[in-house]
Formats: C-alpha cells, structure tokens, sequence
C-alpha cells in the first residue's frame, strides 16, 4: 500500500461496506458531549526551517552535561561512553531491529544478545541472565516473582537502602499480587542487621539488597547471607543501580547470592534525562525455568556443516502460552540498549572495568574529603562507600542548588525527599568524568555557602 493518507474514495468505499454513510454515522456512538466541534487550537503551520529553529530555541532551554558540571547520581550514573560504541550500536541493522523471532533472519542481533547474557554471567559470577527488561526497578520485581513460585504468596524482605523507586514499584506490584513487603531500617547508612535478623523468618520469601546501596555505602553482605540463608527457602537477591562497582567489589556470586538484578544503562548508554532504562537478572541455574522475559540460546545447525546458531529460547511468556503460565507479563526486553552496553564492556575489558570502578573511588574519596573539611558540611555515615556519599548541610538543598546552579553546577540528590530523616542531607556522586578541578570548582562554590 501507498504511505499515504486515505483518498476519499478510499474511505467512502470502507464506509460502504459497513453500511455507513458518512463518517458522521461511523461516530454517532460517541457521546455528543465529548465530541470537538472546533478546530483545534494550533498556531499557524511553519516551513520545515522555521519548524527547526523553533525546536532549537526550545531544545536550547535545556542544559547538557557539556555545558555543566554534574555530581548527581542517585540511580543514574555518568560514565565516559567510548567513540565505538554509538558508532556500532547505532548501525542500522541494530537500530531498526525488532523481536528476533526468525532466528535464520536475525543472527547478528541475537548473537549480540547472547553475549550480553555471557558478559552478565562474568559480572555477576552467576550462571544465567535473561536478554535484560525494562529497568532496574522491574528487574527487582521479577527477581521476587521467581523466589515467590507459582503460589505467589509470602513475605519479602528488603533494606530500607534500596533505591526509593524501586521500593515504590515493588509496593505497587505487591498490591495487586497480593504478597507483602517489610521494609528493613538502616544504621550508619547500611542495612541493620539486628533488624535484619530479627525480621527474617520461616515465612520470609526473599530478601533484597543494595550493594552498594542507594546511599552509595557498602553493605556487609557476608555478615547477611547466613541472617538470609538460616531458612532454606529463603532468596537472597542482591540489587545495584551502580554496575561500575563490579570492577572493585565482589561479585553477588561470590557472597552467595541467588539471583542479581539492577541497572545497566549507564554502560554505554547516555543518561537521557534519566531513560531509558537498562535491567539486568542473573540467578542460579536452579531458576532457569522460572526466568521472565527472553533468553537466547546457542545451538547447532542439523546436518552440512553444523555451524553454531542462535535462538530464543525458554520464552516463558504470556505472548507463547496461557497467562496463567506465564512467569511474566513483561514480554519484551531493551536490545538495542544491551547490545551498547556489551559494546561497552568488551571495549572496557575486565582491566578496564577495574580501572574504571578505581577512578571513582579515589576521585569520590577525594571530593568527601575537600567537602567534609568546610565549615558546616560534614560526613553523615563513617561506612565504607564507592562513588557516592552523603553530606550533612549546613542550608537547604533547594537553596544550596540554586546558589551552584549560577556556576553552571548540578549539585546532589535531596534526601529530604524520601528519607524525613535526611532531611538537609545530600547525595553527591562523583564518576570518573570529574576532573579534579571539577571538584575543586564545586567545592569554591560550597565555601561560598559555608561563608
């Protein structure tokens, strides 16, 4: 067919046989009172230059990370993307593709999805990974479907040093699931394990944690994992929004984690006014059946030469068979956003990935130190941390904000807003994208508040 709108002759003969005569009677059905009898309020049409300096005027309010200098964090995270990996993931054979359901079609796009699962693997030390899901945020929600089963009841456990949204999504999800959640207190900005122990009992489905947490400490995930693991049934499932921290930190195989989920966007991929998003779920080979989303195979071609292929495979999903089945409602996943972060990583390599996760945590330990020494800012937990840390400040950080912004800089994340207990506290991330005199920039201009 012509990309092209319906001629009129077009529509009356659609209209003729459905016994309509005009489009007046195809929309009587529509109540008068919602029906718009005038047209609509739109300014004059423009000539495509004029439509684009329009946009650019407006696009221009906007401020990009070229022209600040940025030290919020909170979930989303700036790393220096590499040259190549825009310059593959944008090819046109990634960019236009869609669900690799003819595997004799889409070799390319699955091979790449398969390696993504293998990279997940090396980073989280477990032995599967889905193609990725949405974000990080579903990605925990999936992690607790698996551990709850086909029953689907139970408690969950988590930190109260998850990321606030993905609390928030999982609260939602336990609603209209039916299964309940209890949230854990911190001490010193990780996970009480007092708490821990004492809320963790034979009806305890899973346990969450952030690793490190949201507010960028470093859990004690050796003293949990027996706290988790006293009862057999229960999952351990260890979050990170931050995957820089894997080039530095044991991996969640290593402290004997059953399943690992978070978030990958900030491999290889822009921060994008905060998405898309990238999940990642990796678990023991035990889940392998009760894994959502897709997952690709490789195989054997029968008969010739038997090269190596690759499949979807174990699609456990609503789109295959009976929602009742399904173990996800979720039936898609990012690809092209997981082939820029496996771009990403196999550019890094495993030395690379430990420089990297270095740099942060020398230039953050650097920033901490320059903060903490003026007047009225201070450190508000002594636990260990990567590359955030949270400063106790002397003004609101509504007004700290505002005064940073007239140096072109984004300061960190209010805490207030989601921990009452914090309120006056801020969340400051530092990447290895900061220089040192990005830094000491920041810090002239906090001096200024302190003064």
């Amino acid at each position: 067919m012509g990309y092209i709108p319906n001629t009129p002759q077009e529509q009356q003969a659609m209209l003729e046989h459905l016994g309509l005569r005009s489009m007046e009677d195809l929309l009587e059905p529509v109540p008068e009172e919602v029906r718009l009898r005038r047209p609509l309020n739109l300014p004059p049409a423009l000539a495509e230059p004029e439509l684009k300096r329009l946009m650019m005027s407006m696009a221009a309010k906007n401020k990009s990370l070229d022209q600040v200098i940025s030290f919020l964090g909170a979930g989303t995270y700036e790393h220096a993307i590499p040259s190549v990996v825009p310059h593959l993931q944008r090819r046109s054979e990634f960019v236009t593709s869609y669900t690799p359901y003819q595997p004799e079609v889409s070799q390319g796009m699955l091979q790449a999805i398969y390696e993504f699962q293998t990279m997940v693997c090396q980073l989280t030390g477990l032995d599967i990974a889905n193609a990725s899901l949405y974000d990080g945020a579903t990605a925990l929600v999936e992690a607790v479907f698996m551990a709850l089963g086909p029953g689907g009841q139970g408690e969950v456990v988590v930190s109260a040093g998850i990321d606030p949204q993905y609390r928030r999504v999982l609260r939602t999800y336990a609603h209209a699931r039916g299964f309940s959640v209890r949230e854990i207190a911190t001490e010193n900005g990780v996970t009480s394990l007092a708490a821990l122990e004492a809320a963790v009992g034979p009806e305890t489905v899973a346990v969450a944690i952030q690793q490190p947490n949201f507010f960028g400490c470093i859990e004690d995930v050796k003293a949990i994992e027996p706290l988790v693991h006293r009862h057999s049934r229960t999952v351990f499932i260890s979050v990170t929004s931050e995957p820089a921290s894997f080039g530095l930190l044991s991996s969640p195989a290593e402290y004997n984690a059953d399943i690992a989920v978070g978030e990958l966007m900030s491999f290889g991929n822009p921060m994008s006014f905060g998405g898309p998003a990238l999940g990642f779920l990796a678990a023991r080979e035990r889940f392998l059946r009760l894994m959502p989303g897709r997952l690709v195979g490789q195989t054997v071609e029968e008969g010739g030469a038997k090269q190596t292929g690759y499949v979807l495979t174990l699609q456990t999903r609503e789109q295959h068979i009976r929602r009742e089945r399904a173990t996800s409602n979720i039936c898609t996943n990012q690809s092209l956003l997981a082939v820029g972060a496996t771009i990403y990583m196999a550019a890094l390599g495993k030395e690379g990935l430990r420089e990297l996760a270095t740099l942060c945590l020398h230039k953050a330990r650097y920033a901490q130190r320059q903060i903490s020494a003026l007047p009225g800012f201070s450190l508000a937990f002594n636990s260990p941390f990567f590359d955030e840390f949270v400063i106790r400040l002397p003004v609101s950080p509504t007004r700290l904000q505002e005064h940073l912004l007239q140096y072109d800089i984004i300061g960190g994340y209010d805490l207030g807003r989601d921990y009452p207990d914090l309120t006056n506290h801020m969340l400051f991330c530092v990447t290895e994208t900061r220089t040192r005199e990005d830094i000491d920039r920041l810090v002239a201009a906090l001096k200024e508040v302190a003064a």
